[in-house]
């Protein structure tokens, strides 16, 4: 049969449906529901694309080719269409994506899975994975007001994990904190001026230095640490801590030029034009600089892309909010400029600040590389909200019941390795075990689907069943694809899994009470892979 997808013609067998014979061409039509070896029904409504000649919108995957059709995969029409269908089916989805501890970290650092490795004893690794996201884990173990606790489902039950004093401890041993800091990286030959070196300008050349390019920092005062040395007081963080964290960008191959003022003369001659990109990181008591260098303000301090963390020389004539005269016309090239913590936003946390100089490292090497800054595209999240009383229960399956622990040496004394051990255990691992390939994750994103759009006044309570030896089942997060149905029909198994119920009330379960253990006998694995949400996974996690 001759047919059109997209204006292009192509030849494909009677029988085939729009998806397949797209396929064909190269076009990948988006699923949710669709298996290529299992008989499925449309039931996610992802994959709608328009028949131009009768004016439908059909579902690819299950619809058959006629002759002469003419078929239209991508239009706004469509992708609204796919946008709904996906908000419906969120709508009826109960689980977190990630846990409302990492949502409430304005460093966004994977809390759940630092517990498991501290509770599995993997203290090296925990540290390592702190610094994805977090450049200074030991300060900020002394100082971050800890909004991740607040927010920590567990809080409700008895008491939230003390994350704060956990991620303090992964780097608490200086051994273990000056060790495995760059990771095999070519040098780039670029240098990135850092004008303060407080929190956020510490974290931009820690993660500068990651991605090969020199980081040189400059700051007026005699010893480096900004903020965090010349308003906190060594009762609250000790310096030894924070001589400590500025020993590590030291090690990593960072420059310190200190006794240094950045003055409009030294900003044009020497940062503009002998470095690849410049980050302003200087702190809300240097303003008169920024001013000076002519920067793009606002009431709140430097005007910055909220993307990319982009600041802005003001052109010839403007005029800057913070100063009365007009900005004179640049002389000199103007590389990347960025900016981050208390320059662009006054008294913000130090944990906003370490996760802003993160961004504008991450976004001036992207700048670096290709000659436009990067931006940080975030994925959807589902949440879910409060956790419910009687749902606390089904959480603490995956945890002791325990009270918080305090550490016996007090809260500058931190947590000693026994202790971090059973604080971690405490953990009830909120976030999915899917989140990186769920499918209805990956597709909310692209079509920036709402997951309220069509919530209605309550939710289902979330529930986990850990009947089998390595399927854990959450069937709030199922979407009723039926591919786990089919996989245990054509396969054979004795009881296998169903639709239980009607309407919407409808869910996958095993048939006449049986436990998932029975159910599962042979498809274990391949339910788990034909899963298209965190429903269906594995009951062990693979650390990441």
């Amino acid at each position: 049969m001759l047919i059109r997808i997209d204006h292009r013609e192509v030849e494909a067998e009677e029988g085939m449906t729009i998806m397949q014979a797209a396929a064909l061409l190269g076009i990948s039509i988006p699923a949710l529901c669709y298996q290529k070896s299992i008989a499925h029904h449309p039931s996610c409504m992802v994959c709608m694309v328009k028949d131009l000649g009768s004016g439908r919108l059909l579902p690819a995957c299950e619809y058959p080719i006629q002759e002469g059709m003419k078929i239209q995969t991508h239009s706004r029409e469509i992708q609204e269409a796919r946008r709904e269908a996906l908000e419906l089916l969120l709508s009826d989805h109960a689980g977190d994506c990630e846990a409302p501890c990492r949502r409430s970290c304005p460093a966004f650092m994977n809390i759940p899975e630092m517990n498991r490795l501290i509770a599995s004893g993997k203290f090296n690794e925990a540290l390592q994975l702190v610094r994805e996201e977090i450049a200074l884990p030991l300060v900020l173990g002394y100082i971050c007001p800890a909004p991740c606790e607040k927010a920590c489902h567990r809080a409700s039950i008895d008491g939230a994990v003390s994350i704060c004093l956990l991620k303090r401890f992964t780097a608490d041993d200086i051994s273990r904190l000056y060790s495995g800091l760059l990771p095999s990286i070519e040098r780039s030959g670029k240098k990135v001026a850092i004008i303060g070196s407080g929190p956020a300008g510490l974290s931009a050349a820690f993660y500068l230095l990651r991605r090969g390019h020199l980081a040189v920092l400059y700051d007026q005062h005699t010893e480096a640490g900004g903020m965090l040395r010349q308003h906190i007081t060594e009762d609250k963080l000790p310096r030894k801590a924070l001589d400590a964290e500025i020993k590590v960008i030291g090690l990593m191959g960072a420059e310190f030029r200190l006794n240094t003022l950045v003055t409009k003369e030294f900003f044009e001659t020497v940062l503009l034009k002998e470095y690849d990109a410049v980050i302003v990181a200087s702190g809300k008591e240097e303003k008169q600089i920024t001013v000076d260098f002519h920067l793009e303000r606002d009431e709140h301090g430097l005007k910055v892309s909220r993307a990319t963390l982009e600041a802005r020389i003001l052109s010839e004539g403007e005029t800057d909010p913070g100063s009365p005269f007009p900005a004179p016309h640049s002389r000199f090239p103007d590389p990347g400029i960025f900016a981050c913590g208390n320059v662009i936003h006054k008294r913000q946390m130090a944990v906003r600040s370490v996760a802003q100089g993160k961004a504008a490292a991450l976004s001036a090497d992207h700048y670096l590389k290709t000659g436009k800054p990067g931006a940080d595209h975030q994925l959807f999240n589902s949440s879910f909200g409060r956790l419910a009383e009687a749902e606390q229960e089904e959480y603490l399956k995956e945890s002791p019941a325990a009270d918080r622990n305090e550490p016996t040496k007090g809260f500058m004394g931190g947590f000693t390795a026994a202790e971090a051990l059973k604080e971690a255990s405490r953990c009830m691992n909120c976030d999915c075990r899917k989140p990186a390939n769920c499918k209805l994750r990956i597709l909310a994103t692209e079509y920036q689907a709402r997951q309220k759009r069509f919530a209605g006044p309550g939710r289902k309570l979330i529930t986990k069943s850990f009947q089998h030896e390595f399927v854990v089942y959450e069937a709030e997060k199922c979407i009723k694809c039926g591919n786990c149905v089919e996989i245990t029909r054509s396969v054979g198994e004795l009881k296998g899994l169903t639709y239980v119920g009607r309407g919407f009330d409808v869910r996958i379960n095993v048939p006449l009470g049986g436990s998932l253990k029975e159910a599962l006998v042979k498809t274990g694995e391949k339910v788990i892979e034909a899963c298209p949400t965190g429903a269906l996974s594995y009951k062990i996690r693979n650390h990441e």
